[in-house]
């Protein structure tokens, strides 16, 4: 028998390392976070109610609901349970403060959410005088780094969002 690594323990073999190995498969695979692999996946939300709360949130905040669809896809790829590393939560990764300034007590409740989303992302736009971009860049990085630095802060995180969500924008069918 071999000799177990730590005295006191036994090996506990191949068995437990091939279990731990596919769990951490399917967890990339699927995420906890929208960061998974697979479209779809067992936390994304209905694709008929999360388009028709789509609608009804770009109406309601005078936005082109193909660019709420876009940077949702782009923030948590239509996932309500999603966390960022930041700390950003829900469909359109709402940070704590903004959740609170919005109203919102439930980040990932996804009405209250995408309309709160929408409500800054609209409050955005009219600070920015409807600069998609530079609206884009504040509610990515806040609007604090875009007023410092009188564009899209050169962040890279920062700058590839912005281009994620013109891209989706450009492709989008909603």
């Amino acid at each position: 028998m071999p000799q177990a690594a730590f005295p006191g323990r036994t090996n506990l073999g191949g068995g437990v390392m091939r279990l731990l190995v596919g769990l951490l498969l399917l967890g990339g695979l699927y995420g906890c976070s929208g960061g998974g692999w697979l479209p779809n996946g067992p936390h994304a939300m209905n694709p008929q109610a999360l388009a028709r709360l789509v609608r009804l949130e770009a109406a309601q905040n005078g936005l082109s609901p193909r660019l709420v669809s876009a940077v949702i896809d782009v923030e948590s790829r239509g996932d309500p349970s999603a966390i960022s590393a930041t700390g950003a939560a829900g469909l359109m990764q709402l940070m704590p403060d903004t959740a609170l300034n919005y109203g919102v007590s439930n980040r990932f409740d996804p009405e209250g959410n995408v309309a709160a989303g929408c409500r800054y992302l609209h409050d955005l736009l009219a600070r920015y005088h409807n600069n998609l971009s530079l609206a884009l860049a504040a509610y990515n990085a806040g609007p604090g780094a875009v007023d410092a630095h009188h564009r899209v802060p050169s962040f890279p995180e920062t700058r590839a969002y912005v281009a994620r969500v013109n891209a989706m924008l450009r492709n989008s069918t909603f």
